[in-house]
C-alpha cells in the first residue's frame, strides 16, 4: 500500500521544527495538555488582520482609512493584556498602523485572495495554508501572483527573512498551482514600519523549500509510528530548549520548559504603551 499524504499547514511544520515536543503537545497528545494565558501580541495580530481582510470586503467607494476605527474595534480581540490602559494604548498605535498602510493601497486594486486558503499535493504532502493575501501583478512575462504576509511584531525584517520563509515559499507553490499563473514573488508587509522585505523565487528554490518541507513531514510520521508502536514518546520528540521556551504555550507542563523564566503574557506589546 501506498504511504498517505502528510496532511499539514505551514505552521504545522514549522511547529516541528521549532521544538518536536511542542508538535507532540499540540498535535499528537490527546487530551491536549492545558495550554498557558493568551498572548497579546496574538491578539493584538489577529485583530489587524481581520481589520485588513474586512477592509478588502467594503465596497470599493469605502475603502479609505477612515473605515478602519469601526473595522478594528468590531474585531478588537481584548485576552492578553496588562490592563485597560495597555489595551487601549495598543488599540490606538494599531490602528495609526492601520491608517497609514491602506493609504497606500490603491482601492480599485482587487487582490486574487484575501486570507485565501491554497491547497495542493505532492507524493509526500497534501499540504493547505491561509494567506493573508495573494496580489494579482503583471510581471515580465505576463499575469502573476504574489504572495503577501502582513507583520506586526518586531522590527528589522529585509529581504532575508522574506527569502528564508518556508511559509511564504510552500504558499507560493501551491498558489502557482491554483491560480496556474507564476508566483514567485513573496513579500513581508511590516505595518509599523511600513517597510516591505521581498524576495524573487526561482523554480529551484521553491522546489528545495517544498523539499525541506517534506523531510520534516518524513520526520515527524517516522516519529508517530514509533509512539504508535509503542515507542517512548519523549524521545521520539525531544525537546529543544532555547530562547523560545519563555514564549511557549506549554512551557508548564514540559520538564524543559518548567525551569525557563516564562514571559508575561502581554511583554511583547509593553513597548507599543510607552
Amino acid at each position: 500500500m501506498p504511504e498517505r499524504l502528510f496532511v499539514c499547514t505551514p505552521s504545522k511544520l514549522g511547529a516541528f521544527a521549532d521544538c518536536p515536543r511542542r508538535y507532540r503537545y499540540s498535535y499528537v497528545d490527546r487530551p491536549t495538555p492545558p495550554k498557558g494565558a493568551p498572548w497579546a501580541h496574538n491578539s493584538m495580530g489577529a485583530s489587524v488582520h481581520t481589520a485588513l481582510k474586512n477592509w478588502f470586503a467594503l465596497p470599493v467607494e469605502r475603502r479609505e482609512p477612515g473605515a478602519l476605527p469601526t473595522l478594528l474595534k468590531a474585531t478588537w480581540v481584548r485576552e492578553g493584556y496588562r490592563d485597560v490602559d495597555q489595551e487601549r494604548a495598543v488599540y490606538r498605535r494599531a490602528l495609526d498602523w492601520l491608517e497609514s498602510y491602506v493609504a497606500t493601497l490603491d482601492p480599485d486594486e482587487e487582490p486574487l485572495g484575501v486570507e485565501r486558503v491554497v491547497a495542493t499535493k505532492t507524493s509526500v504532502l497534501a499540504l493547505n495554508g491561509r494567506a493573508d493575501r495573494i496580489d494579482a501583478r503583471t510581471g515580465p512575462d505576463g499575469p502573476e501572483a504574489v504572495i503577501v504576509d502582513y507583520k506586526t511584531g518586531r522590527s528589522g525584517l529585509d529581504a532575508d527573512d522574506a527569502r528564508g520563509s518556508q511559509a511564504l515559499a510552500l504558499y507560493a507553490f501551491a498558489a502557482e498551482r491554483v491560480f496556474r499563473r507564476p508566483c514567485r514573488r513573496v513579500e513581508l508587509h511590516h505595518l509599523p514600519t511600513g517597510t516591505v522585505a521581498a524576495h524573487e523565487h526561482t523554480e529551484e528554490s521553491l522546489a528545495r523549500q517544498v523539499r525541506r518541507a517534506e523531510e520534516t513531514a518524513t520526520d515527524i510520521m517516522a516519529a508517530e509510528k514509533a509512539v504508535a508502536a509503542g515507542a517512548d514518546p519523549d524521545q521520539e520528540f525531544p525537546t529543544n530548549p532555547g530562547s523560545l521556551c519563555g514564549w511557549c504555550d506549554f512551557r508548564k507542563v514540559c520538564p524543559a520548559g518548567a525551569g525557563v523564566a516564562g514571559k508575561e503574557p502581554w511583554t511583547a506589546v509593553e513597548h507599543l504603551g510607552a
